[in-house]
């Protein structure tokens, strides 16, 4: 699955991290595949307080994406793509290659028009690969007492588009900013120093919850990214890659 905004600060890196940490916590295998420059998510991994079975992969490039997801194909349950803040060759890639594609949307106008970026470069991939992909937007740092008129506008202008939403958005929570000062998840935080965690470990089990159904619709076959074939057609024998023990 892709996370993408061709606006930066929308809220991907940390909607991917809670994926990550939710389904490692779970017992599944994941691995991270950072595209962003700034690396916001290998910085966190570093401090190297992740489950074992979460690994993340840095320096991702439109040359390498293919052959990493190659490599990874049998050895993990998800892979997540952290993409950068923008609408380039290799987030376009990403998205056909993706079962699902989030994009992360703040309540406001400009996080919005991010948005509309990629959702027009994904009508283009659908149009020219005359296939349908898997997507949705994720409302992100959601007031938790009350909607404000910026969200609610910006849910005005998905609902009138007919594009769908994750049911769960992800509320504005200090545990959610407190993962990146030291590299924490949210059950190593300190719930006496950091509020309302447990309120915050709820969201994001939610979320995450969410996000699998979208994948496995109930009753509907997993839809693949329209590259995927071309991926994994020509798949070759690659060398083992370890994932961190």
């Amino acid at each position: 699955m892709s996370l993408a905004n061709a606006k930066g600060g929308a809220g991907k890196t940390t909607a991917a991290l809670l994926l990550a940490c939710e389904y490692a916590r779970n017992g599944d295998r994941v691995a991270v595949l950072d595209c962003d420059q700034l690396a916001c998510m290998t910085d966190w991994f570093r401090h190297g307080r992740s489950d074992s079975n979460l690994s993340v992969i840095s320096g991702v490039t439109t040359t390498t994406l293919s052959d990493h997801l190659r490599r990874l194909r049998g050895r993990v349950e998800h892979v997540v793509i952290d993409l950068s803040g923008a609408a380039d060759v290799l987030v376009a890639l990403a998205i056909g290659l993706s079962d699902l594609t989030l994009i992360p949307v703040q309540g406001c106008v400009m996080d919005a028009r991010g948005a509309t970026q990629v959702l027009e470069l994904i009508r283009y991939i659908e149009n020219n690969a005359r296939a349908n992909i898997n997507h949705a937007v994720l409302l992100t740092r959601v007031n938790a007492i009350v909607t404000t008129r910026a969200m609610r506008k910006v849910k005005l202008m998905l609902a009138e588009c007919k594009i769908r939403l994750v049911d769960t958005p992800l509320v504005e929570r200090t545990a959610f900013r407190e993962l990146f000062e030291q590299g924490d998840t949210l059950y190593s935080l300190d719930a006496a120093r950091v509020s309302n965690l447990a309120k915050a470990q709820a969201n994001a089990r939610a979320f995450a919850d969410d996000v699998l159904r979208l994948l496995n619709p109930a009753g509907e076959t997993m839809r693949h990214g329209p590259f995927s074939s071309m991926c994994y057609r020509s798949e070759r024998a690659a060398d083992p890659v370890a994932l961190p023990a």
